[in-house]
């Protein structure tokens, strides 16, 4: 039997009972901190043989704790927390859940852009307080809507926006013009897209700064910023004085940085709380997208515990 070390809170909390597919072929769950601390993490990695790792970090230290680690599965598709060089060096692959949750993030990233151009939350907050003032909003049909980073969730994105008549821009250096044009949407350069956009969505990868002062101030003075990828793609001290000065309209992220330890942003400042939605890391979080995100790893892991090699791998075994 293998001990599969599982550290994603929503892991086998959607319709599949992935604890039991995982009983049926012979391993047991066993649970650990979302966080990943390493004193908390020690024993348990200690007896693992595979670990399905949510957002934390895993290092070259979770590794030396863990000598009988076969497979990491990462519940997502962000590797950028994990020391993929430490497994390498280790023989431990890597994988991940590639569009997994893809639909999900593009569902969320369209209602956060709805719900800051019409004002959705802050209306809600004012009705509640007796306050029925309308603030005359936007329509998405009628903004052009930059993309940056073209890949599945991206994609999902202008499918999306294509509904409402928007037009579409996306920047993605790793995609050639043509597939991004057959995907609905016009290629640009990053810095166009900053200056021409009304919306900005993200979808790039974490581990690089996208949006800080600079980039600010070339943008279109109320220009509305998403955030549903990496909260440290953005400079956040930067976004609150962008939204003070009125370069930015408003501000919506699923995450911030530091993800569940960013109580102290300067964006959940309370003279912001008219122009910035943050909504806690829910994007990926439907019944479907964690199935999916289940499924995947949980897959993955069993063929490697099996010896066969995993479908999604981020590294080579």
């Amino acid at each position: 039997m293998g001990v599969i070390l599982v550290t994603s809170r929503s892991f086998s909390d959607g319709d599949l009972d992935l604890v039991e597919r995982a009983g049926r072929a012979g391993h047991r769950i066993l649970r650990g901190p979302a966080h990943h601390d390493l004193e908390e993490l020690r024993s348990l990695l200690h007896g693992a043989d595979a670990w399905i790792a949510g957002t934390g970090e895993v290092t070259e230290a979770h590794l030396s704790a863990a000598p009988k680690l076969k497979v990491i599965a990462r519940y997502g598709v962000g590797t950028e927390a994990v020391d993929l060089g430490a497994a390498r060096r280790r023989g431990i692959p890597v994988t991940n859940t590639p569009g997994a949750n893809a639909d999900a993030v593009a569902d969320h990233a369209v209602g956060l852009m709805l719900s800051m151009l019409r004002f959705i939350p802050d209306g809600d907050r004012r009705v509640r307080d007796g306050d029925w003032v309308v603030r005359r909003g936007r329509e998405l049909g009628a903004a052009t809507v930059g993309i940056v980073g073209f890949g599945r969730i991206g994609q999902g994105v202008a499918k999306r926006l294509s509904g409402f008549g928007s037009r579409i821009v996306a920047a993605d250096p790793y995609l050639p013009a043509d597939l991004i044009r057959a995907n609905g949407a016009e290629p640009v350069e990053l810095d166009e897209l900053f200056r021409v956009a009304d919306v900005i969505t993200l979808h790039a990868p974490g581990g690089q700064l996208l949006v800080d002062a600079g980039r600010l101030a070339g943008m279109r003075r109320g220009t509305v910023l998403v955030n549903t990828a990496r909260g440290d793609l953005v400079e956040e001290a930067a976004i609150a004085d962008a939204l003070r000065d009125g370069i930015l309209a408003g501000f919506a992220a699923d995450t911030l940085y530091g993800d569940t330890a960013a109580a102290h942003s300067p964006l959940l400042s309370a003279d912001l709380a008219d122009r910035v939605i943050v909504t806690p890391h829910l994007g990926a979080q439907t019944t479907q997208a964690v199935d999916n995100m289940g499924s995947l790893s949980l897959d993955d892991v069993i063929a490697v515990l099996k010896g066969a090699e995993p479908a999604h791998p981020v590294t080579a075994r």
